[in-house]
C-alpha cells in the first residue's frame, strides 16, 4: 500500500510541478485517487501546486474540494519560479466560501496574516507585490469614484473580507495622532491596536526610534510605526551597530563619508572613504571597518509613506566569498546571499542600516557550522485541523 501509494503521490506532485494543470483536470485528478486506491481512508492526499499558469491556488481549492486534506502552500506565494499556492489566498478562499465548498476550514488565526506576510518579506528581502490578493499594499484601497462612491455607502460594496480579518488595520477611529508631544503610553496603545504587544527593553528601543522619527515630521502614520518596529525588532543580532554617520556630497568634488560603527565588544571604530555618491562613500566606509568582503547585488529604496518627510525603508541584498555556502538536499552547492532592510527618514542612514543588518546576517552565519543543508519543503496546512501550522497562525 506504501509503495502504491508513493507512486501515486510522486506522480501527482510531478504534474504540478510543472504548474501545467488546470483546477477542473486537477480535482478528478484527486478524485480519481480517492477513489480507485486501496485503503485510501488511512492516508491523507496532500496538494503542491505551482504557479506557473496562476492557477496555484484554484488548482489547491480544487483539490481540496476533491479529498485533499493537506495542502501545501507558502507565505506570500514565494516558491520556484512563479511561486507555489499562496498561504494567505488558499485560507481566505476558505474562510470566505468555506460553506460553499463543502464546509471546509482552517484553523489558522487570519489575523496574523499580515504580520506574517511582513515578516517574511522583511527576512527573504522579497517584497510583496502592490496588486497581490489579500496582502498588497493595493488590496484595501479605493481610487475609483464609483467604488469609492460604494464604499461610503456600505463597506461590504467593494469588500468581499475585512481588513481586520488579515490583521490590517484602518486608521486609528480614536482620532488620536501621534506625534513629537507623543507619549509611551499612547505609543504602547497604539502598537497594541497594530497587533504588536511590547514590553520592557523591546518597547523601550521602539519608543525612542519614535521620538526621532515624530522630532523630524509632524505626525506619525500608522505605517511609520510599523517600519520602525520591523526595523527595530526583526533584526539579526548585532554583530555591528550604527554609531555616527556623517556624509558631504554635491556636484563639486568626491562624496566622502565618515561612519562610527559599535562592535560586539562595545568599542567604537571610525572610518572615512570616498565614493561615487553618499550612499557608496559610506559604505566603503563599512567595509574598511567590517573587512569582510561582500558583493552588493541589490539595492531598493521606498517611501512608506507620501511627503519629503517619508521615512525611507532600504532593502539590500549581498554575497560574501566561496567560504559562505551551504549544501542544498540535492547535493549541489549554493552561494549564499543575505538580506537587510533599514528604516530611517534620512536615506542614507537607511541604507546604512540596511548594509549593517545584511552584514550581520553573512557574519552570524559565518560563526555557525558549515554546509548547512537547506530544506525545500513547504508550508503545510491541514484543512481540517491545521496540525502542521506553526503557532504563530493557531489558536
Amino acid at each position: 500500500m506504501l509503495e502504491v501509494w508513493g507512486v501515486l503521490m510522486l506522480n501527482l506532485v510531478l504534474r504540478m510541478l510543472a504548474g501545467y494543470t488546470v483546477p477542473k483536470e486537477f480535482g478528478e485528478l484527486i478524485a480519481d485517487i480517492k477513489a480507485n486506491t486501496p485503503g485510501i481512508e488511512n492516508v491523507i492526499i496532500s496538494t503542491h501546486c505551482q504557479n506557473d499558469l496562476g492557477l496555484s491556488t484554484a488548482n489547491t481549492i480544487a483539490g481540496a474540494c476533491a479529498g485533499a486534506r493537506q495542502l501545501e502552500v507558502t507565505i506570500n506565494g514565494i516558491g520556484e519560479r512563479a511561486g507555489n499556492a499562496s498561504l494567505e489566498e488558499v485560507v481566505m478562499t476558505l474562510k470566505c466560501r468555506g460553506q460553499s465548498l463543502g464546509g471546509l476550514y482552517t484553523g489558522i488565526r487570519t489575523e496574523n496574516i499580515v504580520k506574517a506576510s511582513k515578516m517574511v518579506a522583511e527576512y527573504s528581502g522579497l517584497l510583496v507585490q502592490p496588486h497581490k490578493a489579500i496582502v498588497g499594499a493595493n488590496a484595501f484601497k479605493h481610487e475609483s469614484g464609483i467604488h469609492q462612491h460604494g464604499m461610503l455607502k456600505h463597506k461590504g460594496t467593494y469588500e468581499i473580507m475585512s481588513p481586520e480579518d488579515i490583521g490590517l488595520q484602518r486608521a486609528d477611529e480614536s482620532g488620536l495622532v501621534l506625534g513629537k508631544l507623543s507619549g509611551r503610553h499612547a505609543l504602547k496603545n497604539r502598537l497594541e491596536q497594530l497587533g504588536y504587544f511590547l514590553e520592557g527593553k523591546e518597547l523601550d528601543d521602539v519608543f525612542w526610534r519614535f521620538k526621532t522619527v515624530a522630532e523630524k515630521k509632524k505626525h506619525v502614520l500608522d505605517e511609520d510605526i510599523e517600519a520602525l518596529v520591523v526595523d527595530e525588532l526583526f533584526q539579526p543580532d548585532s554583530i555591528w551597530s550604527l554609531g555616527d554617520l556623517q556624509v558631504t556630497c554635491g556636484t563639486l568634488g568626491l562624496s566622502t563619508a565618515t561612519v562610527k560603527l559599535i562592535g560586539a565588544d562595545g568599542k567604537e571604530y571610525v572610518a572615512c572613504s570616498v565614493g561615487t555618491g553618499p550612499v557608496d562613500s559610506a559604505y566603503k566606509a563599512v567595509g574598511q571597518i567590517v573587512k569582510v568582503p561582500a558583493t552588493l547585488l541589490e539595492y531598493s529604496l521606498t517611501a512608506v509613506t507620501e511627503g519629503i518627510d517619508a521615512i525611507a525603508t532600504t532593502r539590500v541584498m549581498v554575497r560574501g566569498d566561496d567560504s559562505f555556502t551551504s549544501t542544498h538536499t540535492s547535493g549541489d552547492t549554493i552561494h549564499r546571499t543575505f538580506s537587510g532592510s533599514g528604516a530611517e527618514v534620512d536615506i542614507v542612514v537607511s541604507s546604512v542600516r540596511a548594509y549593517l543588518s545584511a552584514l550581520n546576517k553573512m557574519l552570524t552565519h559565518q560563526n555557525k557550522p558549515t554546509n548547512h543543508k537547506v530544506s525545500d519543503k513547504n508550508s503545510e496546512v491541514d484543512v481540517t485541523a491545521a496540525a502542521a501550522v506553526p503557532n504563530f497562525f493557531r489558536d
